[in-house]
């Protein structure tokens, strides 16, 4: 299991409720009452039974007293999440006594993997519906309104949801996260998600490039092709399989559709990440300068372990290579402290390897073990508990200096910002993002959410530059 110490999910938004839909004007006599809680690929995948829902006639609710379904997306990557998790099905089993007919449903990566305790054991839920099977919500909520437990947690090689529409709830109206794939091949040894969401498949280019062309359509200036690993999508033509879509070309379709239209991607592993995609990247304006390469640990050894399929060296020529097709290309990484043996000299190792890729934002985390994962059948977590956070609290405080000084340097600096929408801090400024996904704090003015502006940076914090507009775009 990876702890999270800092930001890997945004932390306010885990388990967020989904509020009615934007724009709404049908009314529903059924309501569903949602909560998602880990990665983007959730909150994603919450949108598509958004749709299959409102289907079937049911619409979205913050309050759970009127809901006649309940539903959890669920994350199994961290302890903290099912634990969260299994608190608020407890909370949820107590309405149920006061509403019997109340149907709770668990959807996700957790149901997945704990279908048999959270309906036999705990008897927490009505229903427990794996990441491939929303097509069947349906049919498991009436086999549930008989009184039975419906469950369906099959594994496809074929399901990526490309013909649904997800519905944008809690949507800012500016920016939207595009799935391109599911599942992933990788196995490392310290995750879940193999076995949760099964193995790789791209979604079909046609229906990628539709969603994101309506997206764009409807006043949405940002889309992020989303993945478990987004570099390895390859789409052959079903029709002919001499026509094959790859990446890079899939990135710059998706650029194609407009230079008013941010492209953004998430996640990448390092071993798959092509001179081609850092290329198209370099061709167009509107395609974001910004990577997110997972290191994981510095030292080859544990890389070995992880079953990364790299090296240390190898890491630093791609940070070296991205740099030279990229050369202001910002990073990002995810880092992993006190993995099975994982001795000084291999935390050294990772040490000296963020102070050489200098990276823009990281998420960093202790390990501890995750049932079912390679590593929990072959390794012995053997790294004191103690040793793990005193080695992540050195990461955390060398990555906190490397923002610090990264948010220093573009002070002075103009940006092309993108405006999301009001700060939070204040209603008389607007905040919007960079190219490298860095936040922007600037005055009002008479500028609206989905313009592009130019913000000159007078100061900064480590998470937030602070400027001033000097004109739309």
């Amino acid at each position: 299991m990876l702890e999270q110490v800092t930001k890997v999910h945004d932390e306010s938004r885990q388990g967020e409720a989904y509020s009615s839909l934007d724009g709404e004007t049908q009314t529903y006599t059924k309501k569903f009452y949602i909560e998602s809680y880990g990665c983007q690929m959730n909150f994603n995948d919450s949108e598509i039974v958004a749709s299959i829902l409102r289907e079937e006639g049911f619409g979205p609710t913050r309050n759970v007293e009127e809901a006649s379904l309940v539903l959890l997306n669920t994350c199994s990557i961290r302890e903290k999440a099912e634990t969260t998790v299994r608190k608020r099905l407890t909370e949820f089993k107590k309405i149920k006594q006061r509403n019997p007919e109340l149907l709770v449903g668990v959807l996700g990566c957790m149901a997945e993997r704990l279908k048999a305790k959270l309906l036999e054991e705990e008897k927490l839920v009505d229903m427990v519906v794996g990441p491939d099977a929303y097509r069947t919500l349906p049919a498991l909520i009436e086999e549930a309104e008989t009184g039975q437990k419906a469950v369906n947690v099959l594994l496809s090689r074929e399901e990526t949801y490309g013909d649904i529409n997800p519905v944008r709830l809690d949507s800012n109206g500016v920016t939207a996260f595009v799935s391109i794939m599911r599942g992933c091949n990788n196995m490392c040894s310290f995750c879940v998600v193999p076995f949760t969401r099964g193995r790789e498949r791209s979604r079909d280019v046609a229906s990628i490039l539709q969603e994101a062309t309506d997206l764009f359509n409807r006043g949405y200036r940002e889309v992020t092709l989303l993945g478990q690993n987004v570099d390895s999508y390859y789409w052959v033509d079903p029709q002919d399989a001499s026509v094959v879509t790859t990446f890079a070309n899939l990135l710059e379709r998706v650029a194609l559709i407009s230079p008013l239209l941010r492209v953004r991607f998430s996640t990448s592993h390092p071993k798959d990440i092509t001179d081609e995609v850092l290329f198209t990247m370099a061709k167009y304006e509107n395609i974001c300068k910004y990577i997110h390469l997972p290191m994981q640990s510095g030292s080859t050894r544990i890389l070995q372990l992880m079953n990364r399929t790299y090296t240390r060296e190898w890491y630093i020529k791609k940070v070296d290579r991205i740099r030279e097709i990229l050369p202001d290309c910002a990073l990002s990484t995810d880092v992993i402290t006190g993995f099975c043996t994982e001795t000084e000299e291999d935390h050294q190792d990772t040490m000296s390897l963020m102070d050489y890729a200098r990276y823009d934002l990281a998420y960093m985390f202790y390990y501890s073990e995750r049932p079912g994962t390679l590593a929990a059948r072959r390794y012995q977590d053997d790294v004191p508990e103690e040793v793990k956070k005193r080695r992540l609290a050195e990461v955390v405080e060398l990555h906190r200096g490397q923002s610090l000084r990264s948010m220093q340097q573009d002070v002075g600096k103009t940006f092309k910002v993108l405006i999301e929408g009001t700060s939070k801090r204040s209603e008389d400024h607007l905040f919007g993002r960079t190219d490298h996904n860095k936040v922007v704090i600037f005055p009002k003015e008479d500028y609206r959410k989905g313009e592009y502006v130019w913000v000159k940076v007078d100061d900064c914090t480590a998470g937030t530059l602070l400027g001033t507009s000097t004109g739309r775009v």
